[in-house]
């Protein structure tokens, strides 16, 4: 099966601030502000939505082809996909931009000020859609370059290509023509339950009109698990999936996109939509145990046993 993930390629890069911004930001000088935070120390990790998506499904034994920009540093990072076997062929570079970028600063309070570079990812990424054969491909759209989520959602519906639609943080760049569009004809539909309030708001669509333009709606919920809603047989049909338990949680960035991995290989797989979501909680519960996106590691019999003690179910 050929899987396409398009989206963003992106450094993120945390810094820890030793102390809280309230205390260097004064209230009534915040029209005049000039703050500089000394921060202990920078960990640079790898990213992006694509980035993160294509690299769980290589845990889970698939070759993704990741369509996507980078810029000038590419270099580390195309080693690190290379090191997991995901195809590097159709990120372009564009060198006279770096790599989009993430910098987030944390106080002791867990409170954040991120700067985001999208760099390359301002540019549209290429690919030979006539390359692939409709039947034997399943893609995902996930936030990255606007104009590429339009024109490849217009791509898949033209070629009868399935695709999943994960707006994300894009979501506020989107018009309501171009979001019921790009809704319209999607295999399946997912966000995070902010998300979906967003979506309604931007499209004044409700739940119904939502899972009339698509065959699936997907909400995460964090640690409340994930809604499916679907058409069967003329009728919404409802799944509610638990979360698989956690050792502990110790950073949730990137959870969703590990979520949309498992869900991928469970389609793949020709499994039912819930035992799909069920093994994109299992791929999550490995995300948030870590710090970074690209930091958890699994083989296939931890993650089957995983599964298996999480669900009581047959593993993937």
């Amino acid at each position: 099966m050929n899987i396409l993930v398009s989206g963003s390629v992106a450094y993120d890069r945390i810094m820890d601030f030793p102390g809280k911004f309230s205390d260097h930001i004064l209230p009534e000088k915040i029209h005049i502000l000039n703050v500089c935070f000394m921060i202990n120390e920078m960990k640079e990790n790898f990213g992006g939505t694509a980035g993160n998506i294509a690299y769980a499904l290589s845990l889970l034994g698939e070759t993704p082809t990741i369509i996507a920009t980078s810029g000038r540093d590419f270099e580390p990072y195309k080693k690190w996909l290379a090191k997991h076997k995901i195809p590097t062929n159709h990120i372009k570079v564009i060198s006279e931009e770096l790599t989009a970028g993430a910098y987030i600063t944390t106080d002791q309070s867990d409170n954040q000020i991120t700067a985001f570079n999208p760099g390359a990812m301002k540019y549209r990424a290429e690919f030979d859609f006539d390359s692939v054969a409709k039947e034997e491909t399943l893609a995902i759209v996930s936030p990255g370059n606007l104009d590429d989520m339009i024109n490849f959602s217009g791509i898949y519906k033209q070629k009868g290509i399935n695709y999943i639609f994960d707006p994300g943080q894009s979501l506020p760049a989107w018009s309501k023509e171009n979001l019921i569009e790009i809704i319209d004809g999607a295999k399946i539909f997912i966000c995070n339950d902010y998300e979906f309030q967003l979506t309604q708001e931007k499209t004044s669509m409700t739940t119904e009109d939502i899972i009339k333009k698509s065959e699936v709606l997907i909400i995460t919920k964090g640690e409340y698990g994930s809604t499916i809603m679907c058409r069967e047989n003329g009728t919404t049909k409802t799944y509610e999936i638990p979360v698989a338990k956690a050792s502990s949680v110790k950073d949730p960035t990137g959870a969703g996109d590990a979520y949309r991995a498992g869900l991928i290989k469970g389609l793949v797989l020709n499994k039912g939509i819930a035992h799909a979501a069920k093994i994109g909680a299992v791929c999550a519960a490995y995300a948030v145990e870590v710090y970074g996106t690209q930091n958890f590691y699994f083989t296939k019999d931890e993650f089957n046993d995983r599964f298996e003690e999480a669900f009581k179910e047959f593993p993937c």
